[in-house]
């Protein structure tokens, strides 16, 4: 009898159910007897006891026999060593949003008395948005455009004052030369000739402050009536008509309104720290949106952050993300444009599978071949018969009865490293190897086998 079925029959008779049966089949009925008739009952109790004898009897022969056989034939599923073409590829998720997005902040503060626009309006560059109150800029202006003239006004006084004391000094350095006044009184004159011009200087000055004031004043006057500064939609809408809105002259002003332009949109996506190193600008990459099922999209890397907090780290998730584990993961934002496809709104939800490295024509070993043992001298871990298994067949599944022999050959004291199961004849071993990259179904072998 072949071996498998010898095995297969011996747990029949430690079932409980088959072991009633079999009692039921060979230990006749126990009828009610009186108490004059007890030899009846000890000699049904007589046999059941010979009859569970021999069952056991037989199920210790039968283990003992099915403990020296030799161990059944091992299933494996293999596959020939070729060459493949592997891309490995980054995984990672994130939102959608516009290439170039300009959020319009109040740079004055003032209520909104006109509002020209609605949220998902197409505006074009230079077209009217909104205007605040311009009270209280124009009254700036005005009180700055009054100075600018007092300080000219003074600039022409002492422009003249300025005039007079050189004719002075003239006529006077004159006499002096003359010897016809003395020399306390031309010092007084040289003096009064400096202040003059000290005065029309510092009246020069003004005038330039007072200019400086009065642009200052019209740029917070201009400010007051905003204008697109580029074409695009409308895609948020924060303030309303006859809201007040404050500037930004001491802090960061109030978020009227983000024009976005949805021509060119670019998916925002986190980037382990591990993953980082491997992506640059240029890379390719296939984006699939959930809003667009079933459906694929082209894009470009065009931007990787240097740091955590590079680019824009908070778009679409936080930099530093808790784990199961309670630590801190860290992120790092990559860009990528999309290339096709204009029907994106920003915020939706993106994955993205960048391209990261490629080999062609590469040795390769399907991704179930590849483990990490610990091994021994003697890497044969196998005798069982194989069916036609071609000659340096990667075995890529074993049963768990395999495994379980395998790991009996484990040296916990040595570095575990690649390896993969390799059949020859019939017979499997392992053969240590060195990967590369991969992707979705093969290893990249750099050594340890041919093709």
């Amino acid at each position: 009898m072949h071996p498998i079925a010898t095995a297969n029959a011996i747990p029949a008779l430690d079932n409980p159910r088959v072991f009633r049966q079999a009692r039921r089949m060979e230990t006749p009925p126990i009828l009610p007897t009186t108490a004059d008739a007890p030899k009846p009952r000890r000699k049904g109790r007589g046999k059941f006891i010979i009859i569970a004898s021999i069952i056991v009897v037989v199920l210790a022969v039968a283990m003992f026999v099915a403990l020296r056989k030799k161990e059944p034939a091992i299933s494996v599923q293999t596959e020939k060593v070729s060459r493949h073409t592997i891309t490995e590829t980054v995984i990672a998720n994130g939102k959608i949003y516009p290439v170039l997005q300009v959020h319009i902040s109040a740079e004055v503060s003032g209520e909104i008395i006109e509002l020209a626009v609605k949220e998902g309006q197409f505006v074009h560059k230079g077209d009217f948005l909104l205007k605040i109150n311009p009270k209280t800029p124009l009254a700036m202006f005005n009180q700055a455009k009054a100075s600018l003239e007092s300080s000219r006004a003074s600039v022409t006084t002492a422009t003249a004052n300025l005039e007079k004391a050189d004719a002075d000094f003239d006529r006077n350095k004159e006499l002096f030369d003359n010897k016809l006044i003395s020399g306390s009184d031309f010092i007084g004159f040289k003096v009064a000739r400096d202040i003059a011009r000290a005065q029309l200087q510092s009246a020069t000055h003004s005038v330039e402050l007072a200019q400086g004031s009065v642009d200052s004043a019209q740029d917070s006057l201009d400010k007051t009536a905003i204008e697109a500064p580029l074409d695009g939609t409308i895609t948020k809408l924060n303030s309303q008509l006859g809201e007040r809105v404050l500037g930004t002259v001491q802090n960061a002003g109030t978020e009227i309104m983000t024009i976005s332009d949805l021509s060119q949109m670019e998916a925002r996506v986190d980037i382990g720290e591990m993953d980082i190193v491997l992506l640059q600008a240029g890379q390719k990459a296939t984006l699939e949106v959930d809003s667009f099922k079933d459906k694929k999209f082209a894009g470009i890397v065009t931007a990787v952050a240097n740091s955590s907090e590079g680019l824009n780290a908070s778009s679409s998730a936080s930099a530093l993300s808790s784990s199961s584990s309670g630590q801190s993961a860290t992120q790092f934002q990559v860009r990528i444009r999309l290339t096709e496809g204009d029907q994106f709104r920003p915020g939706m939800s993106v994955s993205a599978e960048i391209e990261t490295r490629t080999r062609t024509n590469t040795l390769a070993a399907p991704i179930a071949s590849v483990t990490t043992r610990v091994l021994k001298s003697k890497n044969k871990i196998g005798t069982g018969k194989t069916n036609s298994v071609p000659t340096n067949a990667i075995a890529t599944s074993n049963t768990e009865t395999n495994s379980s022999r395998l790991d009996k050959k484990l040296d916990e004291k040595k570095k575990p490293v690649e390896v993969v199961f390799v059949v020859e004849g019939n017979q499997v071993k392992t053969v240590p190897v060195k990967i590369g990259i991969s992707d979705d179904n093969f290893w990249e072998i750099t050594d340890g086998l041919k093709a």
